[in-house]
């Protein structure tokens, strides 16, 4: 058992995800703390404006792994550890840009920065490897909800909602499929800051005092990527919102809420067989709105990991750091059946403690 931190910036450009595990970066996870550290609106302004490869890339990507460090040391500050016990730290970085059809993915973070930063060993560009062999670089959490979904009977899927919706379907035998469902939060979070100058929906409030637009939705809908098998993977900005513009705020909000719910089920024709339970994490969770959306869309209980005693909002990290002991291991972090490679494939760049 190695002990390992996990960092995540997710696609809804909250803040860092920071987790300390116990994993053998096989079938052994053992929480042992978390944080979250939000990103101040300046920040985050600055991080949005690299969307896509524009902006002050460079400079964002040195603020950005000096704000991993410290929560680094925030966290092991916090849970009484000191940096010279910790093996590994597992760090993700921020996707800017995510073109798997182009076999180009960009996760901006300096591992080698973070590394003598923190006096700890890093591994990093976690999807590069897998993109450059031909698949989708994404999702990678699958094994790692395999890992933790071991005993439960399939089969199950475990459905993420961050700012892209993934989703990882668990066969009776352990078989996994998976990929992103399509839009997460993103659209919602993005429709209700240029509508109502809010970051987000809070628990989905706004959404639930409109009207779906059944014309807009269907629009949403009448996308390729929805018809396509999985694996596959998508980047946040892959919809044009451009049939919400005459919709108000909160009739907005309720047709995007909508749109990721709709999304979802789309996805029922593409798994190997109906899951019996959905059990859902990331920020998604906490819409109640959207998870009651999802229930009647998929007709099958739909909960919060949290019923199986796992943090929802952890998970993520947690994830990226048995991703980065399996690295090590030569281990695969992804499958044919997960992110379309070729053939299981190990990946993941190593630097050194300074």
């Amino acid at each position: 058992m190695q002990l390992v931190v996990g960092l995540m910036s997710g696609t809804s450009m909250d803040g860092i995800d920071a987790a300390l595990v116990r994993t053998d970066g096989c079938d052994r996870v053992e929480p042992a703390a978390f944080l979250t550290i939000p990103y101040d609106d300046g920040f985050r302004a600055r991080l949005r404006a690299c969307l896509g490869g524009g902006g002050p890339v460079a400079e964002v990507e040195e603020e950005l792994t000096r704000r991993h460090a410290d929560a680094v040391r925030r966290l092991l500050a916090n849970a009484g550890v000191a940096a010279g016990d910790v093996d590994l730290i597992g760090f993700h970085g921020h996707t800017i840009l995510h073109a798997p059809e182009q076999r180009r993915t960009w996760q901006i973070g300096d591992g080698a920065l973070l590394a003598r930063e923190t006096g700890i060993a890093v591994v990093d560009d976690f999807r590069g490897a897998d993109v450059r062999a031909g698949g989708q670089g994404a999702p990678l959490v699958p094994l790692f909800h395999r890992a933790l979904a071991s005993g439960l009977e399939g089969p199950v899927a475990v459905l993420n909602v961050g700012g892209v919706a993934n989703v990882t379907w668990i066969g009776r035998d352990g078989a996994v499929v998976a990929g992103d469902t399509g839009p997460g939060n993103a659209l919602i979070d993005d429709w209700v800051l240029a509508q109502a100058g809010r970051r987000y929906d809070a628990h989905g409030d706004l959404a639930r005092t409109g009207g779906i637009d059944a014309v807009a939705l269907t629009e949403l809908l009448d996308h390729p990527y929805f018809d396509r098998p999985l694996p596959k993977s998508l980047d946040r900005d892959a919809f044009d919102p451009a049939p919400m513009r005459h919709l108000s705020p909160a009739d907005g909000a309720a047709t995007l809420t909508a749109f990721t719910a709709f999304a979802v089920e789309r996805v029922l024709p593409h798994l190997p067989e109906a899951p019996t339970r959905w059990l859902v994490c990331g920020g998604g969770r906490h819409n109640r709105t959207l998870m009651e959306m999802l229930a009647d869309r998929l007709r099958a209980p739909v909960a919060p990991v949290e019923n199986l005693g796992w943090d929802g909002d952890a998970l993520e990290a947690q994830a990226f750091a048995y991703l980065a002991v399996r690295s090590r291991l030569g281990l695969p972090l992804s499958l044919p059946t997960t992110t379309g490679v070729p053939e299981p494939l190990t990946g993941g760049r190593f630097h050194a403690a300074a």
